[in-house]
C-alpha cells in the first residue's frame, strides 16, 4: 500500500466516524471540493503536506493525532512515496 493510499483509508474513516461528507471537510479545511475529490481518487498519485495539515485543521485534530490511530501499518508502507 502507498502512503497516499493510506492517508486516503485514515481520511474515509475520519469522515465516516464523524458523519462529514467531504465538501463539509473541504469548507472546515479552507481548500475546495475539488482538492478533497480529487486527493480521494486512486488514480491521483501526489498529497501535499500542506493541503494534509489543512485537512486535519479541518478536523479539528493534528497530524500526529491522524496518524496515532491509523486503520493501517504504517510500518509497511512504501518509504519512497512522497506526501
Amino acid at each position: 500500500m502507498l502512503i497516499k493510499d493510506a492517508i486516503v483509508l485514515r481520511l474515509q474513516q475520519i469522515c465516516r466516524e464523524r458523519n462529514i461528507r467531504y465538501n463539509e471537510l473541504a469548507n472546515r479545511s479552507g481548500v475546495t471540493p475539488s482538492t478533497v475529490y480529487s486527493l480521494m481518487s486512486p488514480s491521483r498519485r501526489d498529497l501535499s503536506v500542506i493541503t494534509l495539515k489543512k485537512l486535519c485543521d479541518g478536523l479539528d485534530m493534528t497530524i500526529t493525532q491522524f496518524f496515532d490511530d491509523p486503520p493501517v501499518s504504517y510500518t509497511h508502507l512504501r518509504a519512497h512515496e512522497t506526501l
